[in-house]
This record gives C-alpha cells, structure tokens and sequence, in this order.
C-alpha cells in the first residue's frame, strides 16, 4: 500500500498542506511576528491530515526578519517540522531536484532555503515535456518567472539574491505588497494600501469581508480598498472622487504589469539560444496577470498551450502548489 504523504510549504505569511489525493489547506500565519508558535501551529495543521505517514517539505520563511540569518531561519523551520512530524520521516526539497534528511538539509542551508519555487517548477515541468516552457507564478507576495527547456528548470540562479538579479524573482505579488513599492511617484511612502487594494477595486479579485489582513485592519471590500487607496495619496474618501481612485488604481497596475513583463521578457530572452516557447504554465493567486504578461510579452511566440494550475488542480489545490508538488514528487521518489 503506498505511503500517504503530506506536502508542507512553510512560508513567511502562510503555511500551505496538501495531499496527493488533493486535500489541501492554506493557513495565514504572520511567522514574523510569532516565530516561537510555528511548531504548535504546524502540528495543529498536521492533525488535519489523519493517516499522514511521511512529511515533504519546502520553504521560504527562513527569510523573515524574526531569524537573524537564512542558516536559523531554515534550522528554527526544521525543528518546528520535526516536532510537528511526530517522528514521522521527514524529506526536504533542494534546489539540486532532490530530496533530502533534515540533517543535510542543515548542512546546506542555502539548498532548501526559499525552494519552493524549484519544487513548483519541477513538477509543472511534465506540462512542457518538449521544447521550451515557461512557468508563470504570480501569488500574493512575489512572482517566479521560470525558464523550462525539455521540463527542466533552467535558471540562472537558485537562491533569492541570485534569481533576483536575474529577473526570476520579482518581489511583487497581487496582494500583499505596499502600493509604494511598486509605485512611489507623489504619493505617500507609507503602508497605507497593498495591492490587493488595487485589485478588489478593479474588481479582479474578489472582495472577502472576513479578510483583515490589510494596511489598516479593516475588511478587504471594496468601500475599505477605496479608502486605503485615497490614504496613498493624501486624501480620503471625502476629498478624492470614485473615479479618481479608481483611475489611481488603473495607474498602480499598469505599473505591475509592465514591471513583471519587463522581468519575464528578460528572464526568458536573456539567455543564450533560449528554445522556442511552446507552453507555458500559469498559478497562483495573480493568474489573471499572468494572462496579460503573457499577451504583452510573448505574443510572437509559437506558443501551443497556456495551461493553468487553477483549471488542472482546483483552486484550492493551486493555492497550495509548491506543498502539492513535494508530495507528489515525493510519492515518486522512494529513495
């Protein structure tokens, strides 16, 4: 009978689960702010998966500020899993496309920190079987432009700084990042709005009441974006019309999209002889912008399919890639 395996990606806002069979949970956990509950959290989390015998692991919240380096922010993450594995094996993904003990995990930090987006990649990787491909995920946080030739990653970089430089991280995502950062042209540099801001007004994602994790803790509607939005540019809702708001919004992602196409057109091109781009695969919370990179960059492009996670995973699934993927790449890797 085969192992059933839960696949975790402990990341710095969320914490995401999920089962071969496709059960899946996403989870909001600020680690910054409360570093000492992740072992009492993931073990809460782990509980919801009854029968679980094996735990596959990746991450990216080694990066949060709370840890003084990468080196104990993956060792803080390690220990958490471990208490929260009930002494149930544990395999961590590397960067050089294999899985690892925890102990070798410790040894070389810097091969599992901030994996998550190499154990995506690896999987999507039998969407795009030939030629070139390219893997578009665009989330809350960040977006990972990913170059495939024959299912394989092909990247310039596999840690945070290096896919940096290289455009294969872009630290800009449909919700979480401060309006600010992406545009800082006359308005004020504080965190009085995200994105997510932007995209409830344009209506591109949905508005979710019960969602207070915003600049000001009010509820993600679209009454409360159009405040925040107002705040951005020293106004308020009594002083700056709907529509100036909105036109404001329309600014803000014409500056994201042309931030991301740039990144994805140099990730992709700036390459020697990259392989024509055949498919490409789209996830994450910002696939619609993952739609309009694509139109905007690489409508030259022999393109033959554009396959979403969304569509082949559900939403719910899809929302926890990178942990579905480390479970499916660990029920088919038994070493």
């Amino acid at each position: 009978m085969p192992t059933t395996i839960l696949g975790l990606d402990v990341g710095g806002a969320n914490l995401k689960a999920a089962t071969t069979d496709q059960r899946a949970i996403t989870l909001p956990f600020p680690l910054w702010k409360q570093p000492d509950k992740l072992p009492t959290t993931l073990a809460e989390l782990v509980a919801q998966f009854p029968g679980i015998e094996e735990l596959a692991v990746t991450m990216t919240g080694e990066l949060c500020d709370c840890f003084e380096t990468k080196r104990d922010g993956v060792n803080a993450i390690l220990s958490a899993v471990r208490f929260a594995s009930g002494g149930r094996r544990i395999r961590v993904w590397s960067t050089d496309g294999v899985f690892v003990d925890t102990e070798a995990a410790k040894r070389n930090h810097l091969k599992v920190a901030a994996a998550n987006w190499h154990a995506l990649a690896t999987f999507a990787g039998r969407f795009a079987p030939h030629h070139g491909g390219l893997l578009l995920d665009i989330g809350s946080t960040t977006s990972d432009i990913i170059p495939l030739n024959h299912g394989v990653p092909s990247t310039y970089g596999t840690t945070d700084w290096e896919r940096l430089e290289h455009h294969e991280l872009v630290y800009l995502g449909v919700s979480r990042t401060p309006v600010c950062a992406v545009y800082p042209d006359r308005v004020c540099a504080e965190l009085f709005a995200t994105t997510r801001d932007v995209y409830t007004v344009l209506g591109l994602l949905q508005e979710n009441p019960d969602d207070r994790d915003t600049a000001d803790g009010r509820s993600s509607t679209f009454e409360h974006s159009l405040a925040r939005l107002a705040r951005m540019l020293g106004g308020d809702r009594e002083t700056l019309s709907d529509d100036h708001i909105v036109h404001f919004a329309t600014r803000v992602h014409t500056r994201i999209l042309e931030t991301i196409s740039s990144a994805a057109r140099a990730a992709y091109y700036d390459t020697q002889n990259p392989p024509e781009l055949h498919t490409v695969i789209i996830s994450g919370a910002g696939e619609f912008l993952a739609r309009r990179v694509i139109d905007r960059v690489f409508q030259g492009a022999p393109i033959e399919r554009i396959i979403s996670l969304n569509d082949e995973l559900g939403p719910v699934v899809s929302a926890c890639a990178p942990a579905y993927a480390v479970a499916v790449l660990a029920s088919e890797s038994r070493s």
